[in-house]
């Protein structure tokens, strides 16, 4: 009898690509689950749920975070207001509206922005607002694993360059103040490699989370 009970395979049995289960539910006791276990959903509208733990993963401490000369600059100079959950809902609503190269639509489906929204609404997940003229013009969201000292980066968004890189400089700084080990950005993208993120094995990745 099929259980509806959260549960997932051994990493190993993922295929090459990092896919480890298709199938489950987008409660919070799912995700939890997954996060805690180093695994995370992504797929696109029409699809069934995919769980992803791919090997290598892209990672940075946030001490790490790569600030560039004209990023100091700009936030020595701070034409920008940075806030924590002021604004989840419109922050992952602008995720999943932004245009990004190379993808056709989104992963944030419907389903997506409401599990995650009940999971900021538990206090799991976070979002990072950054204001230009008291208006929302970049941010990021995620999960906050913080009795593992661990932050899973889900999204982020910009209207205004570098509006992004602000919001995830400054939270970068925030926790590292509070002792976080390590920033789970899933995978390879160049702009996060620009921010000094990197790739390291996924048993390693997990032995952060035990």
């Amino acid at each position: 009898m099929f259980s509806n009970e959260p549960w997932f395979p051994d990493h190993h049995l993922a295929d090459e690509e990092g896919l480890l289960m298709v199938g489950g539910d987008l409660t919070p006791d799912w995700l939890l689950l997954a996060y805690r276990s180093g695994i995370f959903p992504w797929y696109n509208e029409g699809q069934p749920i995919l769980w992803w733990t791919p090997d290598p993963r892209m990672v940075v401490a946030p001490q790490d975070v790569h600030v560039s000369k004209s990023m100091r600059r700009l936030l020595r100079d701070n034409p920008f207001t940075v806030t924590y959950n002021q604004n989840f809902l419109e922050v992952i609503l602008a995720c999943k509206r932004i245009k990004r190269d190379g993808q056709q639509g989104t992963w944030i489906t419907n389903d997506v922005v409401e599990a995650y929204l009940r999971l900021h609404q538990l206090g799991y997940a976070i979002s990072v607002e950054v204001w230009y003229e008291d208006k929302l013009v970049g941010g990021l969201y995620g999960i906050d694993l913080q009795d593992k000292g661990v932050f899973c980066g889900e999204s982020m968004f910009a209207t205004v360059s570098n509006a992004s890189k602000v919001g995830f400089i400054t939270l970068s700084r925030k926790l590292t103040k509070n002792n976080y080990k390590l920033i789970d950005c899933q995978m390879y993208t160049d702009h996060l490699a620009s921010l000094g993120a990197a790739e390291i094995p996924r048993e390693t990745f997990l032995e952060y989370l035990k």
